[in-house]
Order: structure tokens, then sequence, then C-alpha cells
């Protein structure tokens, strides 16, 4: 079905037009003064200048034809040439009457459908997941989730880290302990050790002698792995056996899936031809002995220096493994568009390696390249979170603590009369999911934000669980209903007489209508935040209603049925959101 706002503009324009002006003048927008109007138009203010007339004079005029259109309660002008509009009772309920009856609440499905590929989480084998995955993996699995629920065929590919220097450095500590067996347990002590031990400085802050030379050994040890020396093959598939088998675990407790299981090693094949091709095409050459491609525009406000795709010792960079990987996904999938989710930080590198993807050809002319880049997840002394300790957090322990804080106020206010400790302890891995993903998304993904575990576990405000509460109290008043109220068949002329009964079901139904203005824009705008802003919106005007609206006692049969239609809807709607942002409600908190 149409957004409602399309066919606000249309109606607009047509009344533009028969008042003799530019119908593109016709622009309705959600009113930010709810309390004078629902919708405004600001054309007139506009054409003013052009048609050498006052607004307020083009207001009345538009305004008069908008009064006679069935679809508006109210349709007037004020100075100094706005047009204030309010829908009809029988409009907004023929257009709930369609969101009820549509298989996807009124979502309109893309009708030129794209295979979208989505590159997120960038996890590095042989460490465990930390708090720094958090925001890639959340974000990537909302838009991917969010794509998908469009019609666009989405494809997520983790992107391993699994051939740098953190083999090398691992594969050089275990031949200096004599370990030629390890275990998941081992890999978190040793890469941790061997990377200090690169590391070490003497008093003027520069490396020690064993420093470099432990360095250098690793550096020739990724080499060798990379040239495909079967001694180090052997330890880098050991690692690879015990580091994906925890990834994919962890990844499945947040509820973040791939469909793809890809690293840096699937592509070194890839590489040599590509170089050669850059090489060939006139777009690569030598400086000071690596190899670099020039990606400056005359656009460009900013110098930026070239991308060097080879380093001077003939290794590759995240650069150039991550052209090879285009040039894979275009040999085997061939997808219309990719989407890029890492830290904003790495900007540059993902503009450098855009661009050179663009010049060398490697992506068609028509396919879009994305990057979208999120802020720091931080603490509440603004700087990037730590454990008490000052240490890395593990993500596993991130999702245990934030679902323990869930459990304790589920406890303070559930004894288990009423929840078993079984259920409780379900509920709280559930509602701390959302209480996670919820706090993360809720904010624009490039700005930073403080997370604060007791106001994301909070049931009150703008939170996940109090999302979920909503669903739940829904879910709780259709369990009172009767089964032949809950199934009953609901016309547009019913729900009328619940929206013509009551303000606040008025003022639902009017959230309710924008569902799928909101979805479309956030996947076009890569803004998951504005899901999260439309479901608290939707929440608030459901608690509104449910207060101040005695559903399950109201004696006209039509009316309550009207009111039981919207709490239908109204779930529904929220269910669906909160699948695109990567989590689900319990059946009770």
């Amino acid at each position: 079905m149409n957004k409602i706002i399309d066919i606000l503009n249309s109606k607009a324009a047509a009344a533009f037009e028969a008042a003799g002006y530019d119908p593109s003048a016709g622009k309705v927008n959600v009113s930010n003064r709810p309390d004078l109007c629902e919708y405004q138009c600001n054309g007139a203010m506009a054409l003013a200048k052009k048609e050498h007339k006052k607004p307020i004079d083009i207001a009345n005029a538009v305004a008069a034809i908008l009064k006679e259109d069935p679809a508006f309660a109210k349709a007037e002008s004020c100075m100094p040439g706005f047009i204030n509009m309010d829908l009809s009772g029988s409009f907004l309920a023929e257009y709930i009457y369609g969101m009820q009856e549509s298989e996807t609440a009124g979502l309109i499905k893309s009708d030129d459908p794209k295979k979208i590929m989505v590159d997120y989480g960038g996890a590095n084998v042989a460490k465990p997941l930390h708090v720094g995955h958090l925001r890639s993996a959340v974000i990537g699995e909302a838009l991917k989730r969010i794509g998908a629920a469009l019609g666009n065929e989405m494809t997520g590919d983790v992107h391993l880290g699994d051939w740098g220097l953190q083999m090398g450095l691992i594969i050089e500590e275990l031949k200096d302990r004599g370990q030629t067996e390890f275990t998941l347990s081992d890999l978190e002590e040793i890469y941790p050790a061997a990377s200090k031990k690169s590391k070490e400085t003497d008093d003027d802050g520069k490396p020690t002698e064993a420093a470099a030379e432990f360095k250098a050994r690793a550096l020739n040890a990724t080499a060798a792995l990379q040239s495909g020396d079967s001694e180090c093959i052997e330890i880098w598939k050991r690692i690879m056996e015990l580091s994906v088998a925890d990834l994919k675990k962890n990844y499945d407790d947040l509820d973040v899936h791939f469909e793809l299981w890809k690293g840096e090693s699937d592509v070194q094949k890839y590489i040599p031809d590509m170089l050669q091709s850059f090489i060939d095409k006139g777009i690569a050459y030598e400086s000071q002995g690596a190899l670099v491609v020039d990606v400056q525009e005359e656009t460009d406000t900013k110098e930026l220096p070239p991308c060097i795709v080879r380093k001077s010792d003939g290794s590759a960079l995240y650069a150039t493994t991550d052209l090879a990987t285009l040039v894979e996904r275009e040999l085997l999938y061939k997808p219309d568009a990719y989407v890029y989710v890492a830290d904003q930080r790495q900007s540059l590198h993902y503009q450098s390696f855009f661009r050179v993807a663009r010049k060398a050809g490697i992506v068609r002319p028509e396919e879009t390249l994305d990057f979208l880049g999120f802020g720091t997840m931080n603490g509440k002394d603004g700087k990037p979170f730590k454990t008490r300790s000052g240490g890395v957090m593990r993500l596993e322990v991130l999702i245990s603590d934030i679902c323990d804080s869930v459990y304790e106020k589920i406890r303070a206010t559930r004894d288990e009369s009423e929840i078993s400790e079984a259920e409780a302890r379900e509920i709280s891995k559930i509602v701390g999911l959302a209480a996670l993903k919820y706090g993360d998304l809720s904010n624009q993904a490039a700005k930073d934000y403080v997370f604060d575990i007791d106001r994301f576990t909070s049931f009150e405000g703008n939170t996940g669980p109090y999302i979920l509460y909503t669903i739940v109290r829904i879910g709780s008043i259709l369990k009172r209903c009767s089964e032949a109220e809950r199934n009953a068949v609901v016309t547009k002329d019913v729900i009328l007489k619940a929206i013509d009964g009551s303000a606040d079901v008025r003022d639902l139904a009017i959230v309710l209508s924008r569902y799928n203005e909101i979805i479309p824009a956030a996947w076009e705008q890569l803004a998951p935040h504005k899901i999260c802003q439309f479901i608290y919106e939707l929440a608030n005007a459901f608690n509104t209603f449910y207060h101040n609206v005695k559903i399950l006692t109201e004696e006209d049969a039509e009316k309550k049925a009207g009111y039981i239609a919207m709490l239908k809807l109204t779930k529904r709607v929220l269910e669906d959101c909160i699948h695109m942002l990567g989590f689900s409600a319990p059946e009770k908190m």
C-alpha cells in the first residue's frame, strides 16, 4: 500500500495545481507542532516571491480546495502562509484497515530488489571478541535484516582477519615455547604474550633488541605462511578450527548471523593478477619501493595520500586484501551494492580503496559502495569502554553482565511464585540482549555514546526493556480476551468507531500509519536509530491509550473490537521492528 505521506503529497500537489500554482509546491511534512495539526505544508511560502503574492493568499486558495477533500478533517491556512491539516477519521481508519489486511502490515517491498553484500564483523582469529566488535556486529546485522524486510537479497560476510601479522606472532611464540599442541585457552594467552614481546621498549622508548628480533621472525613467519609453507599452514589450520568455532558461538549468543565466513586468506590467490592488472592499466606505479595508486580527485578539498597496494617488502596490506575481496565477490556473487560497517576512524581507508576499485574497474559503474562508520562505545568517563582493571572487556562478559543486571531487576519485582528461576534466567537473556542492542542502535551510528548498564536495562524510558514490556503487555491483554474477540473479523467501520471514540486511539493510529515510511527511510539512510525512534513513539502512544481507555471492560462490542484490532496491529508492527533490529520479545516479563 502507498505511504500515507505520498498520498498526502499527491493531494496537496493537485490542490496547488487546481489553484493555478506549481504542483511541486505541494510537499507535506509531519507537523513539528502536533498540538496545532498533524501535517503541514509550507509550499505557499516558497511560491510567494515567484508569484509576486503574499504567502497567506496562496495558502488561503489551496486550503479552500483541500477542505473539500474527504481525507481531511481540517485544512486551514495560518499566518504567514502555512497550511495545517488533520486527517479525517474515515481516511485514517481506511488506512489502518489496509495495514491490518496486509501480510506485511503495509510495508512496501521494493519493486526492484537488489543483491546486497554487507561486510561487518571484522573479527580477527586467535583473539576473543571484545566490546570493540559490538557495534559492527549489531549495526551490520540490523542493516542486513532491514534490507531483507524490504525484499532485497542480503548476504552478510564476517570478513575475518586471518592472514596477518598476528599469525606470524603466534607461530613464533609457539616455536619459542616448543609447543606443538594448543587449545583455545592457550591461544587466548599466547597471542597477547607474543604481541607484548614484539613491542617491548627500552628506557628511551625504542624497541629492545629482543623485541626487534622477535618481530622480524614473526614477519618472516607471516610471509612464509602467505607463501604456502606447509608447517605454518598446519598451525594456521588448527588456529582457524579453534577460533572460528568460538567466534560462531559468541556471534550466535549475540543473535548475529553471517551467510559467509570468509577471510583474508580466501583472496590471496587473486592478489598477484590483480596487482599486475593495476600495472598494466597504468594506474599503479612504484614509490619508494612500494606499489601505489593515486586516489586524489580534483574536487577534493584535502590532500589524499596514494593508496599503497603492495609494501616495499612485497607484502599485502588491508587495502590489498579488501580489493582482492571485491574481486572475489564480483566473480562469485555479483552483488548490485555493498555496505561496509566499521569504525569511522577507518573512513580514509574505505575512501581510498573504494576509489581504487572504481579506477581499476573491479566494480561496475552502477554498483554502489557505501561505508557506514560508527563512533565508539564509551564508559561513563567518556573514554572507550574498559573493564574495572582498565583492560579491554570481552564481549561475552559484557553480555553476561547486562543479562545479570536484568535478572536482578526481574527478581526485585517478581518472586518465584510468579516466575521460576529457570524462567527468570531465560527472560533475562532475551531482555538483556534487547537492552544491549537497543542501547547501541538507538544512537545515530556515527556518534559516540556512553554505555550505561543501569539506564539500558531500565524498564522505563527509551530502552529495549521498555519496548519489550510494551509488547508483553499487549500480549497479556490479548490473552484475557476471548478467542472469538481475538479472531473477530474487523471492518474499517469498526476501526473508525474506535478512532472516533478516543483521541488516544487516534494518536496511536497516526503513529502506526507512518510505519511504511520509517522502514524505507531507515534503509536508504543506513540509519537503524530511526526505527528505534519510531517504536519508542509507538510504545508511548500505545501505553497512553492503555492507561486512558478501558479496553476489556468496554461495553460497546464494535468499539471493543476496534480496540482489539489496534492492539494486534501495534504488536505486529513492534515485533516486526525489533526483529529488524536483531532481538525478540519474551512471552512474559
